[in-house]
């Protein structure tokens, strides 16, 4: 197959990508496409990244976004660089956020990143991924290079920022280390010497940031590539495990495809642009016979339910999950696989939920019961301190999609 033309390659790598405005569309296009036509005559491959805070244990799938078209650089035979922001964390990025992030410590920080690669090579191919850990040069950066890179902005600049005039207007504070976290990020572009970084919409302003400090530096700015944010299960706030409306890559393919029926309708068409392999056409020619009342919203929805569990699980496992799905959630039966434990006498129900894993903690296991999510046999569990009398084998359900088989025993097996 021919590698695709310039044109091709520009259309594709910009697909969904947003900028604000049209002008700095038109630019971001012209700047690509010129790197594009110097590399192939050269022969030089592009230098691409996008950089991930390891806040959380789990990628999302609004994480996917950026990473598959890392991918798409990446077939074309660009390096794909895939960075960790081990300090960048320490800071917490204020973009998307109307109060200060909280900041983790290094050693949650440490842990969460300890999965991501093997979650973002489920996407990337870990042969041609420059791995890198924005610790290893921001962390030795002395204080007259930082004042250095702060010199180069104005506090206006900043306070131009959609959050940060919002807080200033409220009378909220701005903390000094949030204006460090542009600097930082733009700093490691710099340092990388890349030619193209992506990112989310209210990230442009730190991309921004990074063409200028090229510039100081004597480099040729990067050329910046944005994405609108991924909605999440609610359809209505950004996609976030600290808000608990995401869907992890890394979750069992019942549960990615459960938590995808769940969105509601007005989302179908973010999720189909943003996180799946279908071309525009086919999105337009799906959602257009929704709305012309030709193809149920639920027989939609499963569609972009199977494609994303196939993306990551294959098609097989997909299907798997379309069954469970219909068996469970439209048939009311329950799953032919679930988890076992064993109980060896009597156990409080809170205690069996925290212990499987269905909640947090086990204060989190009690507003769950309290919530009426919890069923214990098909029956309602309304009483935290209920307790469960092992002997017969029973069924412990939590929410929509958790079930656990209890046997008598010694032991969970």
């Amino acid at each position: 197959m021919s590698k695709p033309t310039i044109d091709e390659q520009v259309a594709l790598l910009t697909r969904g990508a947003e900028f604000g405005d049209e002008q700095t569309k038109q630019h971001m296009d012209t700047e690509l496409r010129q790197r594009l036509i110097e590399s192939e005559k050269t022969g030089r491959p592009l230098r691409v990244y996008c950089g991930y805070d390891p806040t959380a244990v789990d990628l999302t799938l609004g994480h996917t976004i950026t990473i598959r078209k890392l991918q798409q650089f990446q077939e074309l035979g660009h390096q794909a660089i895939f960075v960790i922001g081990t300090f960048t964390a320490l800071i917490g990025d204020p973009s998307d956020r109307d109060r200060a992030r909280p900041r983790p410590t290094l050693e949650q920080v440490e842990a969460n990143a300890r999965t991501y690669l093997q979650q973002a090579f489920r996407i990337l191919d870990p042969e041609r991924t420059e791995v890198r850990r924005n610790g290893e040069w921001l962390s030795k950066l002395t204080f007259q290079e930082t004042i250095n890179l702060a010199a180069q902005f104005t506090v206006q600049q900043f306070l131009t920022r959609e959050n940060f005039a919002k807080r200033y207007d409220r009378g909220d504070p701005i903390w000094l280390h949030e204006f460090l976290y542009a600097l930082m990020q733009g700093y490691d572009a710099v340092m990388l010497q890349t030619d193209v970084q992506l990112g989310g919409t209210e990230q442009l302003f730190n991309l921004m940031v990074g063409r200028k400090l090229q510039e100081f530096f004597g480099q040729r700015p990067q050329v910046c590539i944005t994405f609108p944010i991924l909605v999440g299960t609610d359809g209505t706030l950004r996609m976030s495990k600290s808000t608990g409306n995401y869907v992890g890559i890394d979750e069992p393919p019942e549960i990615k495809y459960g938590k995808t029926m769940s969105i509601p309708d007005s989302a179908m068409r973010n999720w189909f642009e943003l996180v799946t392999r279908w071309r525009p056409a086919q999105i337009n020619e799906l959602l257009g016979a929704v709305e012309r009342g030709e193809v149920h919203p639920m027989e939609a929805k499963k569609r972009l339910a199977w494609e994303i569990v196939s993306m990551f699980d294959g098609d097989e496992a997909a299907d798997r999950a379309a069954a469970h799905f219909e068996r469970v959630h439209q048939q009311r039966e329950l799953p032919e696989e679930m988890p076992t434990h064993a109980l060896a006498g009597p156990a409080r129900v809170v205690d069996v939920i925290f212990a499987a894993g269905f909640a947090r903690s086990k204060s989190d296991a009690r507003r769950l019961v309290q919530q009426g999510a919890v069923r214990l046999d098909g029956q309602p569990v309304n009483n935290v301190e209920a307790e469960i009398e092992p002997g017969t084998e029973r069924v412990l359900q939590v929410g929509k999609r958790h079930f656990l088989r209890l046997t008598p025993g010694h032991k969970a097996a």
